[in-house]
């Protein structure tokens, strides 16, 4: 026998070889199984007839594990999922038909208007602080003087209508980004403030007489955008409810966006 057999038929480099392809195997169940931590058992119309259905497949679904969060705090994966309504019908009676909307489409989080139920505190920096907060909490941000400064510009919409006023920046100080204008919406007697996602807006200088333009929305709709709990902070849940209003808006805004170009 030569140098590293050890058989006549079996030696080092196909026991390394082997040893590999049964590594490799395993590495690719566990990482299957790792990456189902999130969004399984997915919930499917089979599941609601037989409950004895689990949609996940597989590998299974690994067992819950604990994980210490950075700034306090403890987050179990997988998760249960809080119950939510949805305000949609199937548009056919066969599984999987696309659902159609019972209610206000940009609020009831279906379609371009769904988001997910994130955890209602805001995101933080590495050294723990609200990660986007308004211009005038964070003294040592400025607009840099060759950019347009938005403030105190109006906000025309879709309809050609003045919506609010601008009247604040929010940043996002880990990414020196600019993240939200924050816009006073008049309502009746009263007014209230708003988050506009930054890019679903269009800031210029000459175009509309020095205004903000957001194409997504009517006028209208500014009044129902979903507000913010603490005026300086905002959570993830609120940012991505914020987002999907005004994603939502480019299909649900107006009828005639809902149908076929041709």
């Amino acid at each position: 026998m030569q140098f590293g057999a050890f058989t006549s038929y079996i030696d080092l480099a196909q026991i390394v070889l082997y040893a590999f392809w049964i590594f490799f195997a395993g590495l690719i169940f566990y990482l299957r199984r790792e990456d189902k931590r999130e969004g399984y058992p997915l919930e499917s119309d089979r599941s609601e007839r037989a409950s004895r259905v689990v949609v996940q497949g597989f590998p299974a679904i690994p067992e819950p594990k604990v994980f210490d969060l950075p700034h306090g705090g403890t987050q179990i994966s997988p998760r249960k999922e809080e119950p939510r309504e949805i305000a949609a019908e199937p548009v056919a009676p066969w599984p999987g038909a696309p659902l159609e909307p019972t209610g206000n489409p940009m609020l009831d989080g279906v379609g371009p208007a769904a988001y997910a139920l994130r955890a209602e505190a805001p995101e933080r920096t590495a050294e723990g602080d609200a990660k986007i907060v308004p211009l005038h909490a964070v003294p040592d941000f400025v607009v840099d003087l060759r950019d347009q400064d938005p403030r105190g510009m109006d906000v025309v919409t879709a309809d050609n209508q003045v919506a609010g006023k601008v009247v604040d920046i929010w940043v996002d100080r880990s990414e020196h980004l600019v993240r939200y204008l924050e816009v006073e919406v008049p309502t009746g007697e009263t007014a209230r403030r708003v988050l506009l996602p930054m890019g679903f807006a269009r800031v210029s200088r000459w175009a509309w007489h020095n205004s903000v333009k957001v194409e997504s929305l009517m006028s209208h709709h500014f009044a129902d955008v979903p507000g913010i709990q603490n005026p300086n902070e905002v959570t993830m849940r609120e940012e991505d409810r914020i987002c999907a209003y005004f994603a939502s808006g480019h299909l649900y805004a107006h009828p005639w966006r809902q149908e076929p170009v041709l």
